[in-house]
């Protein structure tokens, strides 16, 4: 495939796009970055990942003007209307490269029945049929699809999808959040106070243990990194899929919606955080699913909400928790996100640890926060998440493509 930019004067250079050709003209090489180490993993085979945004609006969207909308807000942002190449005069290093976008090619409006019978059910399979279907390499990766379609939580829907080496969650929110007309502003961090009535013996044995602590926790993590990747495997659950060829399975986003004021208001009673509850939540409901999963089996396959425990003992889940490891957290402007060397840190920052679920029935659903706390306070006193970015970052850069397909998976 041959795709030009016709404008006068501007010199022409030759790109390999996968299987394809693409010759792109381009006004100065400002714009041909090299994709960063992050980035380029997120094109291995196994971990070819997307960021699926599920928003609702309280009113039927105007497709054109939604497209106006974007066309002066989100493409303000060079990534999203930068192409993924590779240069062949570069020894097939890729590159962000700059081209035309037209917005028609990105926005997606299907036609829906607005009197359907189950329309929370239709998002939720658009969703699940879009996780089945890979993005063009030949333009920016990323699009939106209208949905107007009354559900449960919104007149409607519209479905975000951006592959993940334009960015990773943190920088994708900040920009969605900075095209609204209000900037939404987290609170500041409080610090401990220093009690000035103290010596300096307290406060340097309180700061040495503090580093000894995190030493001694990001060794602990590093060795259970090492044995989850060889030999410490998950129980084989109803979560786990069958195939250890995971990559390729068919996912599909199950939502469900909470209040945050509830959220808010046990989080205060128990002095805790939002994550702290919103783990807590998550952890307490898989274990009663997957009680009631086992509780089927036990009755050939009956579905019934049962207080008796029918959970084998022991059971080992892991999830992932991504950290954003960012020095300077917040919501910038538009303008400001677009700069160059910004505050804001475009890109994949993120690192992540593992959190081990402790699946049981609880008496006391407190119980699960107290649990859920405990252990995020021991993942903040620890590099592991530091620690495995930079892990990923030394093997894209310099371990053979089988190598890194291994660690990957």
């Amino acid at each position: 495939m041959e795709v030009e930019h016709m404008k006068w004067g501007l010199r022409s250079r030759s790109y390999n796009l996968g299987f394809k050709r693409i010759k792109v003209r381009e006004e100065n090489d400002e714009e041909e970055e090299p994709l960063s180490p992050m980035a380029r993993m997120f094109h291995q085979p196994k971990s070819n990942i997307y960021i699926v945004v599920i928003v609702g609006y309280k009113r039927f969207i105007d497709p054109d003007a939604y497209k106006t909308n974007l066309t002066q807000t989100f493409l303000k942002h060079p990534r999203f209307s930068c192409l993924q190449v590779a240069d062949e005069k570069s020894g097939g290093e890729v590159k962000w490269v700059k081209t035309n976008v037209d917005i028609n090619q990105h926005v997606k409006v299907p036609m829906v029945d607005p009197y359907m019978a189950s329309p929370d059910k239709f998002v939720e399979d658009y969703v699940a049929n879009l996780s089945k279907t890979r993005m063009s390499m030949s333009l920016p990766m990323w699009d939106f699809h209208i949905l107007n379609l009354k559900t449960s939580d919104a007149e409607s829907t519209v479905v975000v999808r951006v592959h993940h080496s334009l960015a990773d969650g943190t920088s994708l929110m900040a920009l969605l959040l900075s095209c609204s007309d209000a900037l939404p502003s987290f609170p500041a961090m409080k610090k401990k106070p220093i009690s000035r009535g103290a010596g300096w013996f307290p406060i340097w044995f309180w700061k040495s243990w503090s580093v000894l602590l995190l030493m001694w926790n990001t060794l602990v993590d590093i060795w259970m990194c090492v044995a989850t990747t060889y030999f410490l495997k998950d129980t084989q659950t109803p979560l786990k899929a069958p195939s250890s060829d995971v990559a390729f399975t068919p996912r599909r986003i199950v939502r469900r919606t909470f209040s945050l004021d509830d959220v808010k208001l046990v989080k205060n009673a128990t002095h805790t955080t939002v994550n702290d509850v919103v783990l807590a939540m998550t952890q307490a409901g898989l274990s009663r699913y997957l009680n009631r999963k086992y509780g089927q089996a036990k009755s050939d396959g009956e579905a019934r909400e049962s207080c008796e425990n029918n959970l084998p003992n022991n059971i080992r889940l892991t999830a992932t928790l991504f950290i954003n490891l960012r020095t300077s957290p917040g919501i910038y402007a538009l303008e400001e996100m677009v700069k160059k060397n910004n505050k804001a840190e475009w890109g994949n920052k993120i690192g992540y640890v593992l959190y081990p679920f402790k699946i049981e029935l609880k008496d006391n659903p407190l119980d699960y926060i107290r649990d859920a706390k405990a252990k995020i306070d021991r993942k903040k006193a620890t590099l592991e998440a530091k620690f495995r970015l930079f892990l990923a970052k030394v093997f894209v850069r310099f371990y053979p493509t089988k190598v890194r397909h291994m660690y990957i998976n």
